[in-house]
C-alpha cells in the first residue's frame, strides 16, 4: 500500500502504515539498535538515543550529516530531522503485534521527493521482511516500481 500524501497548511505529510506480527519492542530495536538498523538502512547510525541526541547519516563520501532527534519516547516515538524535513516513527501495540506508522513532514516538494518517499516505502518493506526472516531479492526493482507510482501521486496533488 502506498503512503498517503496530503498538504496540510504550508507543508506536506507522507504517512505510511504497516501492521507487523512482531512486538513493539522487537520493531523498536530495528529502528534504534545499530546492528539491526544497518540491515535496512546502512547509512544511518544512532550516536546518542535521546531527545536532542544524534543519528548520523553517512554521505558515502567521508562526511556525515547529523540528524537531530527531536522527539523520543522509548518503544513509542522516534522523530528526527531529515534535511529541512522531519521523519517520525510511531509504534502502537496490537493484539497480534504492532502498528508501525512512518510520517515524513515535507517542507517543499522537489524532484527528489518521490525518490525519498519510495525509499522509505522500501525501507518499511525491508524491516518487515527482516522481522519475518524473509529476504527481498532486489530492493532496487521494488524501489523503481514504487518511485513511478509516487511520481504520479505527487503530480496529482492539488497545486497551491
Amino acid at each position: 500500500m502506498l503512503a498517503v500524501i496530503k498538504q496540510i497548511e504550508n507543508e506536506y505529510i507522507a504517512r505510511f502504515e504497516r501492521h507487523l506480527k512482531h512486538s513493539v519492542e522487537k520493531v523498536w530495536s530495528s529502528l534504534t539498535e545499530n546492528d539491526k538498523l544497518a540491515k535496512w538502512f546502512s547509512e544511518l547510525r544512532v550516536d546518542d538515543l535521546r531527545k536532542g541526541g544524534i543519528i548520523k547519516f553517512d554521505m558515502q563520501d567521508g562526511t556525515f550529516e547529523e540528524l537531530e532527534i527531536t522527539e523520543l519516547k522509548i518503544c513509542s516515538v522516534l522523530e528526527y530531522t531529515w534535511g529541512e524535513d522531519l521523519v517520525r516513527f510511531e509504534l502502537y501495540p496490537e493484539s497480534e503485534g504492532c502498528r508501525l506508522v512512518l510520517i515524513e513532514k515535507i517542507k517543499k516538494i522537489t524532484n527528489h521527493t518521490p525518490k525519498d518517499i519510495a525509499g522509505w516505502d522500501v525501507c518499511l518493506d525491508v524491516i518487515e521482511a527482516l522481522l519475518d526472516s524473509r529476504t527481498i531479492e532486489s530492493r532496487m526493482d521494488i524501489w523503481k516500481i514504487k518511485y513511478e507510482k509516487y511520481v504520479q501521486v505527487i503530480e496529482n496533488l492539488p497545486q497551491t
